[in-house]
């Protein structure tokens, strides 16, 4: 690789950090006084909605949920992406691996605003975050050869950890959204949280691309199948920025509705301690590569 295409590859990461700095400021300055109303949705749901702040004609509870995820993408995510674009202006192989899982994770985030939120001003920027995550993630991810990816890791690559975690994670979404879907089906949109909207677009994302993505992973690097080990260091990466980013929305939505969620905390606080974990003992089997000193 050139030093002129990591060069440019370092310079994506700063462009879609301070992109997702600016749409996540603006979510956190910017969310309104908290002014809320009552409505009844044209299914005959009852729910509160906010309207103030760039996030109004949302419900309530989607909007404090929303705050929370905003503030960790600012003051982690953002930051993280900003300090890895360093090292991959230096050809580093972590830093490129951890990049492709910071990408993944703003992509997902994004891509979920835009089908989520209602129409406002932060639309274009949403899908212009989002869409340039999905560039910089598979072209980081191209820059890594398979051939031979796994001799680039040493005898500690949590393989066999990794693998379940994915399973793991893939039965516990299955889980928690195939009954709320459920009892959404059964007439009762509140108990499914459906909160006014048309449709539960997290739990179709979560089905429809994160459990597929989980169960391939887990399985190819149980194989150890080359393409695993790509998708483990980058799902790794992108399992613990989103835990500890629901964490960040359950912690927002308790100070909003003064109840904590003690199952969602437990289930993503241990999501979160065991992608850490794992990821720790990941990323320290990487073994260094020679420098790249090309034009």
């Amino acid at each position: 690789m050139t030093r002129a295409t990591r060069i440019r590859m370092a310079a994506l990461c700063v462009a879609v950090a301070l992109l997702a700095g600016i749409a996540s400021g603006i979510g956190v300055s910017m969310r309104g006084d908290g002014t809320t109303a009552e409505d009844v949705s044209i299914r005959g749901e009852r729910f509160e909605w906010v309207t103030t702040g760039v996030y109004a004609y949302n419900p309530e509870r989607l909007v404090a949920e929303g705050v929370g995820w905003d503030a960790f993408t600012l003051f982690v995510a953002v930051p993280a992406l900003l300090v890895v674009a360093g090292l991959v202006a230096r050809g580093s192989f972590r830093g490129r691996l951890f990049a492709t899982g910071l990408f993944a994770y703003l992509f997902y985030q994004y891509l979920m605003y835009a089908m989520a939120w209602a129409f406002g001003p932060l639309l274009p920027l949403f899908i212009v975050v989002y869409a340039a995550s999905l560039a910089g993630a598979l072209w980081l991810a191209s820059s890594i050869g398979l051939a031979g990816l796994p001799e680039r890791f040493s005898g500690r690559f949590p393989r066999r950890s990794m693998g379940v975690l994915c399973l793991l994670m893939a039965l516990v979404l299955v889980g928690m959204w195939s009954q709320l879907i459920a009892t959404g089906l059964r007439g009762d949109l509140s108990g499914a949280n459906l909160l006014g909207q048309t449709t539960l677009v997290v739990q179709a994302l979560d089905l429809g691309l994160i459990v597929p993505a989980a169960l391939f992973t887990g399985v190819a690097v149980l194989r150890r199948r080359p393409v695993g080990y790509l998708l483990a260091t980058v799902f790794v990466v992108k399992a613990l920025a989103m835990s500890l980013a629901i964490l960040a929305m359950l912690v927002s939505a308790w100070a909003v509705e003064g109840a904590p969620e003690l199952g969602g905390f437990a289930i993503f606080g241990a999501a979160a301690v065991a992608s850490a974990w794992i990821g720790i003992r990941m990323y320290s089997s990487a073994l260094s590569e020679p420098a790249e000193a090309s034009p």
